[in-house]
């Protein structure tokens, strides 16, 4: 199942939720997601996703879109190592999951096919299946 997300509109548009300007003594990690937000979700990178996803910032947008990355390339790599996508996705909270059954399952399929993971992707994915298999 694909969910249809218009990926010529941003997170401000779809969640009809524009942010106030981030303060002048921001992080970079405020700024850049505030900035995230206005761009269209169709132009947003593997790294955008991990960030932005990593801080749970428009979950039901673009947890679709990750898990489509995923689908292609189960370790996609943003600026931090290989996986790190997958790690934001599989970090999210039960309740994320639990609102999303068929993300959830689609998401099981995707990790259950893979080997040779790092100790704590590893680690991760047994607990993300495990809380799925719970709920």
């Amino acid at each position: 199942m694909t969910v249809s997300i218009d990926r010529s509109r941003s997170l401000e548009e779809l969640e009809r939720d524009r942010w106030q300007a981030p303060p002048p003594d921001a992080t970079r990690l405020i700024a850049t997601a505030h900035a995230l937000r206005s761009r269209p979700v169709g132009t947003l990178t593997v790294e955008d996703l991990r960030l932005l996803i990593g801080q749970g910032i428009g979950l039901p947008a673009l947890l679709p879109l990750a898990v489509e990355v995923l689908r292609d390339n189960p370790l996609a790599e943003g600026h931090m190592y290989e996986g790190d996508l997958l790690r934001a996705v599989l970090t999210r909270p039960s309740a994320v999951w639990s609102a999303h059954p068929e993300l959830a399952r689609q998401l099981s399929f995707i990790v259950g096919s893979l080997s040779d993971l790092s100790p704590e992707l590893r680690r991760e994915v047994e607990r993300f299946v495990g809380a799925v298999q719970n709920s």
